[in-house]
């Protein structure tokens, strides 16, 4: 995880940029223990929401996240961090030890409903279209199993529509 961070911020310091080159909506997918697929679109500069539907504990969980955007370097155009939160409702089956409630003799299907945080990095390459983030997303879940989850780093490589 240390090497991507670096890897990121590398191609930030690396890369010259005079002009914006700033995404209106990214479509891609994301990577970590929630899997699947992510669609960010800015509102305007500092405002953004984000949708992800994921796959994780043999379910299927769907995340819409409203996050504030606040440039990383000023020099550097298209490198920002960004944090926000935002809710979730998913479904599990049975049987499935890959979800962190995991009981043996738990027969039934669960659902998830919750709430989630978010904070990361992401940047914009000016002369191609591929907007990388990483970025962590804690959870609270009300239903079923009500827990705090703290696990969620992941990298979501998307194209950038600008």
């Amino acid at each position: 995880m240390k090497k991507i961070v670096f890897i990121i911020l590398f191609l930030a310091e690396a890369t010259s940029v005079n002009a914006q080159n700033e995404y209106k909506t990214a479509v891609g997918l994301r990577f970590g223990p929630n899997t699947g697929f992510d669609v960010k679109h800015n509102l305007d500069e500092s405002t953004s929401i984000e949708g992800i539907v994921n796959f994780q504990w043999h379910g299927l969980l769907v995340m819409g996240l409203y996050e504030k955007n606040f440039p990383v370097i000023k020099q550097v155009d298209g490198f920002r961090f960004y944090m926000g939160a935002g809710a979730h409702v998913g479904f599990w089956s049975d049987y499935s030890k890959h979800h962190p409630w995991y009981e043996e003799d738990d027969t039934r299907n669960h659902v998830a409903i919750g709430v989630d945080g978010i904070i990361g990095l992401e940047y914009t390459f000016k002369d191609i279209p591929l907007n990388l983030a990483i970025d962590w997303i804690p959870m609270i879940n009300f239903a079923d199993h009500a827990a705090f989850y703290a696990g969620g780093v992941g990298l979501s490589v998307r194209y950038a529509i600008k």
